[in-house]
């Protein structure tokens, strides 16, 4: 029986960043860890990523302590490191040199080979206005299959 597929998402970023690039990136768990995401807890709200010596981490990420595990247990909120080639570092690391850039992570999934992932996007801040407009789109667009719909 196949497992269902994981997919995490952080919906709020889509909202709040306008994405310029996206990377798919392997992440470092330790322990008990994998078990939750395959279960489905965990979660990407309030995150993002730092430059440390080098090395990208995500911060603020939220894995709930496994159920089952003893005191072996993980922490729920640590600092993970993600794990990019050196070329994507350096694109990573010249994007958030440049004022109003951050790299947010947006959606965590378990790949093929049954490894955990996350997507990050180097992401620029959206003003007020430009949220505005982007959920008058979303209106647009959504009054737009309505009509399609009804038409056919």
């Amino acid at each position: 029986m196949k497992q269902p597929a994981i997919n995490i998402k952080n919906k709020r970023a889509s909202f709040d960043y306008e994405f310029i690039e996206t990377f798919t990136a392997g992440i470092v768990l330790t322990g008990t860890e994998i078990k939750s995401i395959r279960m489905g807890k965990a979660s990407l709200v309030d995150t993002y990523c730092f430059f440390a010596k080098g090395e990208l981490w995500v911060k603020n990420m939220h894995i709930t302590e496994y159920f089952y595990g003893s005191y072996n247990n993980h922490t729920a909120r640590r600092d993970r490191k993600l794990l990019l080639n050196k070329k994507e570092l350096k694109k990573l690391e010249r994007g958030i040199k440049e004022t109003g850039f951050t790299i947010i992570p947006v959606r965590m999934f378990i790949n093929d080979k049954g490894l955990a992932k996350v997507v990050l996007a180097l992401a620029k801040g959206k003003k007020q206005y430009d949220k505005r407009e982007s959920l008058k789109e979303k209106d647009d667009r959504r009054t737009m299959d309505r009509i399609r719909k009804i038409s056919f």
